[in-house]
């Protein structure tokens, strides 16, 4: 992928799809290190998953026979000499703390670092194509943070979907002005 906020709308969009009820993004930016961090409360997955979903040729889809959202994370990792780890706990084994934990890390000064790209169009992407899931995004740089939780959005809101057009537009012109303001 050309830029990593592609690989988070992939890596988020799993999470809904495993049946995640809030969706953590967190991106950590300090000296020349950024961490991205993905982690949902969904169904979860086994530990042989786990260690397969960094195969290309691993998917769970029926549409197609591979899948390389991840693997291609992993890759844009390891070419910055950082890494990827994955862990997950299932639904099965614990009904109430279960879910999935991604952390990728990236060497920023490396010459093959991928360039973020544009993490506010794939965060109002999410919540445009699921409405009813709760999004928790932080973006933590030289001591600032952007931040925007869909929970309390909703609070505000009461029965405003979160995808109507004027809040997907105020969404995104907040998140521009934070933007700004990290700069």
């Amino acid at each position: 992928m050309k830029e990593l906020s592609l690989n988070i709308l992939d890596v988020a969009e799993n999470s809904v799809k495993a049946g995640a009820t809030l969706t953590q993004i967190i991106i950590t930016e300090q000296d020349n290190l950024l961490t991205i961090e993905i982690v949902d409360d969904g169904c979860g997955m086994s530990e042989e998953v786990v260690r397969s979903v960094v195969d290309p040729f691993y998917t769970t889809r029926t549409t197609r026979k591979v899948g390389m959202g991840i693997p291609l994370l992993k890759l844009a990792c390891e070419q910055t000499e950082g890494e990827l780890s994955i862990s997950s706990i299932t639904q099965e084994n614990d009904p109430v703390n279960h879910g999935t934990h991604v952390t990728a890390t990236f060497h920023t000064d490396h010459i093959d670092f991928t360039p973020l790209g544009d993490v506010s169009a794939s965060i109002l992407t999410l919540i445009q194509g699921h409405p009813d899931t709760d999004f928790l995004f932080m973006h933590k740089k030289n001591g600032r943070v952007v931040k925007l939780d869909t929970r309390e959005l909703r609070e505000v809101l009461e029965d405003v979907p979160l995808n109507s057009y004027d809040v997907m537009e105020w969404i995104g012109e907040y998140l521009r002005e934070q933007y700004e303001a990290l700069s």
